[in-house]
């Protein structure tokens, strides 16, 4: 049964696909096929995902899963950090939770998933998980084979790793067909972090792991539609034809699990350090702030950017109540990256926030769209292609406001479907 806050985010919806209109390169040549297969790919996804009879035994599987890497992971970093990683204290301890750090109990795990993800691309289980993607999205949205497949690897790769999937087909792509490809890998995460996300809401969220899936996954055909909404493709141009085969191939199991642990390492490491110099920046921020009074408080870059986007998170379909909290996370994410946002929210106890707000602020959050990865999208991108890096720098802030919109697109399906799909 529908409510007034499944029209909430259904206005949500109408407005994020205006605001992009509004900022398109050719208002003339609106999307309106791909506009509507979106849509409606990403309810059916959510639809098959959820709503299907035996769908709850598929998430109860996927969250017995994280789990089992969670407690695997912390095996191998206990035996490294010791009591650090949560092993056996030298010490009587009086706060349990204040244990977590968040070095030493989620990064490892990005590590594990690394060498996993890369050992699975390897046997091939991935490989074909991710061309079936591709196949759907070249399908049901019109995508030239090249952009389906970096479409499809972008849900279980990173931003930078999934080019590597199409890199002899890089060259060939138009500039649409490139920006598409920027905005999809901000919009979505790697299978990394996406086993990080889970653990971290886990305590506070039922089916959190399958939700942080879905949210990769059907963020997706948002990022396609809002990058094809802002930047079109030009008559007579684009549809790249891959054959689908990759750059990206191992020697062995071993030559996987060891260039994937690698892979993770930088991956750890720029996380680490996009963190503390971000949250940094943002504590340097409210120093210089902090001699304004507003209100009942001193003012911060937090409570600035809650209010700002209080009207951006009620659009996706959060209680007005609410609306202020959710903000402020939204803020978080696009300033200190998802991961110190997706913390905060884990860090709410289950009675402070309603599971509805919760779970759409799952979605809003999922994706790799904050300013930090604006110069990890560029780093990454001029390597692979250097010859086009002025043209990518010239579309890198465009691609984070898209992808920063994506996420809040898929919190507005989600806020629009019945909430009895969800229990």
């Amino acid at each position: 049964m529908f409510s007034v806050l499944n029209l909430q985010s259904l206005l949500g919806l109408l407005v994020i696909v205006v605001a992009c209109w509004g900022l398109s390169e050719n208002r003339r040549a609106f999307p309106w096929r791909l506009a509507l297969g979106a849509v409606a790919l990403q309810a059916a996804l959510v639809a098959v995902l959820f709503g299907i009879p035996g769908s709850d035994v598929v998430l109860t599987a996927i969250t017995s899963a994280v789990d089992g890497l969670t407690r695997a992971s912390a095996v191998g970093a206990q035996f490294v950090f010791g009591y650090l990683a949560g092993g056996s204290q030298p010490y009587s301890v009086e706060n349990p939770p204040a244990l977590f750090t968040f070095a030493f109990n989620v990064l490892p795990m990005i590590l594990v998933i690394s060498a996993l993800s890369a050992l699975l691309w390897h046997w091939k289980i991935l490989k074909w998980i991710t061309l079936g993607f591709g196949l759907l999205f070249q399908r049901t949205m019109g995508l030239g084979g090249a952009s389906a497949l970096a479409v499809a690897a972008n849900i279980f790769l990173g931003m930078v790793e999934s080019p590597i999937v199409i890199r002899a087909y890089l060259d060939k792509l138009t500039r649409s067909e490139l920006f598409l490809m920027m905005v999809v890998g901000l919009a979505t995460v790697a299978g990394s972090t996406m086993v990080a996300y889970a653990a971290i809401l886990a305590p506070v969220m039922t089916n959190a792991a399958g939700h942080v899936l879905v949210a990769s996954i059907v963020s997706a055909p948002a990022g396609v539609l809002l990058a094809r909404i802002m930047i079109p493709e030009r008559a007579g141009e684009g549809g790249a034809v891959a054959d689908y085969g990759s750059a990206l191939r191992y020697d062995s199991a071993i030559d996987a699990i060891v260039k994937g642990t690698a892979d993770g390492l930088m991956v750890v490491l720029n996380i680490s350090a996009v963190l503390i110099v971000f949250v940094a920046l943002m504590a340097l921020i409210n120093v210089m702030l902090g001699g304004f009074w507003l209100f009942d408080g001193p003012v911060t870059i937090e409570r600035l950017l809650g209010w700002v986007f209080m009207p951006v998170a009620w659009l996706s379909g959060v209680e007005w109540a609410e609306a202020g909290k959710a903000g402020w996370l939204l803020g978080v994410k696009l300033t200190q990256t998802e991961f110190r946002a997706f913390i905060e929210l884990g860090a709410v106890p289950a009675g402070e926030m309603s599971e509805r707000t919760r779970m759409l602020m799952t979605y809003a959050l999922c994706g790799f769209a904050n300013i930090g990865s604006v110069g990890i999208t560029v780093t990454g991108l001029s390597v692979l292609m250097p010859e086009r890096r002025e043209e990518v720098l010239g579309m890198v802030w465009k691609a984070l406001f898209a992808g920063f919109l994506a996420t809040l697109m898929t919190a507005a399906i989600v806020g629009a479907m019945p909430a009895t799909m969800f229990r």
